[in-house]
């Protein structure tokens, strides 16, 4: 299986109102953690620099790591 680690930015600026930026496509974890690095000074980003699942912040970096050749919405989705 081969993976890849799609690294992007959410950033709420208000209920129901939020900004997701897809930053880049890497070959492994340590390049997109490599990425952030880079990010996380820069403007805008150093305002939001990670997630902190305990602090209840929503904005921040987010990394998923995907498996290519594959369907990764298979059922659909429903609107709420």
């Amino acid at each position: 299986m081969t993976y890849v680690y799609l690294l992007e930015h959410l950033h709420v600026i208000a209920e129901g109102n939020e900004c997701v930026k897809t930053l880049g496509i890497y070959a492994s974890e340590s390049e997109a953690l490599q990425a952030v690095e880079r990010l996380k000074i820069q403007q805008g980003f150093k305002d939001f620099p990670s997630v902190n699942p305990d602090s209840g912040e929503e904005s921040g970096f987010y990394i998923c790591r995907y498996e290519l050749g594959k369907d990764h919405w298979p059922e659909g989705f429903v609107s709420v």
